[in-house]
């Protein structure tokens, strides 16, 4: 065959339709696209990764509070917890300022150290809740011993109208000695020792 019966045809491009069926994409559709996977996978890894991070915080928080309440030496200011009320049945009254505790443990006895000033009917709502009431309240007595006394750094000297009782229960419940300052009958100050053992 010669050259005249095969006509050279001039290549063509293939129309866009062809290839994967799909036409191109524009430079704006493939960044929001982008944009959209980035954002997913932030949320996806962010999310959890902060709330570790805010657990693990928590948790040492948590955990650093308790070693500086156990490595706490006498009284410290504030409430004890509910918890410590309940155990050690010290029903401090809602209407108590100048609150301070202190809490000690070892294998013979558990010992928590409350001092509180209250009104006069707030002194008889706690020594109600108690158990006990301001009947029992001896004039003149100091029922918190010496061992406890230099514990909580409680000075209990003379020149003070001093009042107390000790309650007592039977075991496993602790037995609370109480003392009050009532110089000022009107907001005394309340001293208690209670001592649960095991």
């Amino acid at each position: 065959m010669t050259a005249a019966e095969h006509p050279v045809v001039p290549r063509q491009s293939p129309p866009p339709e062809q290839g994967d069926g799909r036409p191109p994409q524009d430079r704006r559709r493939t960044i929001r696209r982008r944009l959209i996977t980035a954002t997913i996978i932030v949320l996806l890894i962010g999310i959890p990764a902060g709330y570790l991070l805010i657990s693990a915080g928590q948790s040492r928080r948590s955990g650093q509070d308790k070693a500086a309440e156990a490595s706490a030496q006498g009284l410290r200011e504030g409430w004890p917890s509910r918890m410590l009320r309940r155990i050690f049945e010290v029903p401090i009254p809602g209407d108590a300022v100048e609150v301070q505790y202190y809490e000690t443990n070892n294998w013979k006895a558990s010992r928590m150290y409350v001092q509180f000033r209250t009104t006069s009917n707030g002194l008889d709502r706690f020594l109600t809740r108690v158990g006990t009431g301001r009947a029992a309240l001896t004039t003149g007595e100091v029922t918190v011993g010496d061992r406890d006394t230099k514990v909580a750094g409680w000075y209990f000297g003379d020149g003070v109208a001093w009042a107390g009782t000790t309650h007592t229960n039977a075991d496993p419940r602790p037995t609370q000695d109480i003392t009050v300052d009532m110089t000022d009958p009107m907001s005394p100050v309340v001293y208690v020792v209670s001592a649960a053992t095991p």
